[in-house]
């Protein structure tokens, strides 16, 4: 019988990563001098993660999806992605400025032979004050005014800057252009793919100390120019509730905040669902046992699961996501 799965992080060492997936959720990336990104669910080839706990442990996600197939991820999510996982979770801590990037939708990745495109959406974990990231152009403006800008390194004068706080979540569709800034520390849950078109790199080199490639051909067809008038998403800080945060073409994501034991039933859902703690700690009971679970971590429930309990010790706060 399949249960509900945790995975061991793969670290990712950045220019612009820094202590905080240590300090602020234990993580132990050694031997690295620093880390960006802990990658806690992931199908990727070559980056997929391994199963940590149960029976199944030392399995990777792909390989669990090709034993177990729609048992795992749910008749319409298997007949559709096949034994592709369509889903990434990380956490990454932004020391310095991330690359002022854009990522290509579904039919433009295509068209380049690529699977797919990277929509996400970043739930501050924390955020040091006054922190800002980029979302978007501050106006609406033409192709020709952006390069001009950009050749002319304008760029962050026309560039749409939102100052961040714990808890803000932002939902980043492919073709905006954006950047974390430095102090922040984020969830995110995106499309797994990992085509990223860097634009603008704050003139600075790489780990190797040489200049970092940009792709401004690639990005240019890339980049939405509309302008972002609401970064933020509202929603409501309901407790004991599934607050809704993104009906995505891609993902669905809600926000638990648990004080008291919460009962879920997927009877009807028929799709596995990815649990991504962001604060607190608590347990994920089900009928043959239960497992741990605290911030930094993700549990993938099954779809062949119908009925799980969420166990909050005392307090646990938990991004709900699954393939839309």
């Amino acid at each position: 019988m399949l249960y509900p799965l945790k995975f061991k992080d793969v670290f990712k060492e950045k220019v612009w990563g820094g202590e905080k997936l240590r300090s602020w959720l234990g993580k132990d990336f050694a031997p690295l001098s620093n880390c960006g990104e802990a990658w806690v669910l992931s199908g990727l080839e070559n980056e997929a993660t391994v199963v940590s706990n149960g029976f199944l442990a030392g399995n990777t996600l792909p390989e669990l999806i090709e034993v177990y197939l729609d048992e795992l991820l749910g008749e319409e999510v298997f007949a559709h992605f096949g034994t592709d996982f369509p889903l990434l979770f990380k956490f990454i801590d932004a020391h310095d400025w991330l690359s002022v990037q854009v990522h290509p939708n579904d039919s433009l990745a295509r068209e380049r032979g690529l699977p797919r495109g990277k929509s996400e959406l970043w739930y501050v974990l924390q955020a040091e004050p006054g922190s800002r990231l980029i979302s978007g152009f501050e106006k609406g403006i033409q192709a020709e005014q952006y390069l001009q800008a950009l050749e002319e390194n304008r760029l962050q004068e026309i560039l749409h800057f939102v100052e961040v706080k714990a808890g803000d979540v932002l939902y980043m569709p492919a073709g905006r252009i954006h950047a974390l800034g430095p102090g922040i520390l984020i969830a995110e849950i995106q499309q797994s793919a990992d085509t990223t078109y860097r634009i603008y790199d704050w003139d600075r080199p790489g780990q190797d100390g040489k200049m970092r490639a940009l792709h401004t051909a690639e990005a240019l067809d890339a980049i939405d120019f509309s302008p972002v008038n609401l970064p933020l998403l509202p929603f409501q800080k309901k407790e004991d509730e599934s607050i809704p945060l993104v009906n995505s073409p891609h993902f669905v994501c809600n926000l638990i905040q648990l004080g008291r034991v919460m009962r879920k039933d997927f009877e009807a859902l028929d799709r596995c669902v990815v649990y991504l703690c962001v604060e607190g700690q608590g347990r994920i009971g089900w009928e043959n046992g239960e497992e741990s679970l605290q911030a930094g971590e993700a549990i993938l429930i099954p779809a062949s699961m119908q009925h799980i309990q969420i166990h909050p010790s005392p307090a646990l706060k938990l991004l709900e996501v699954y393939p839309a």
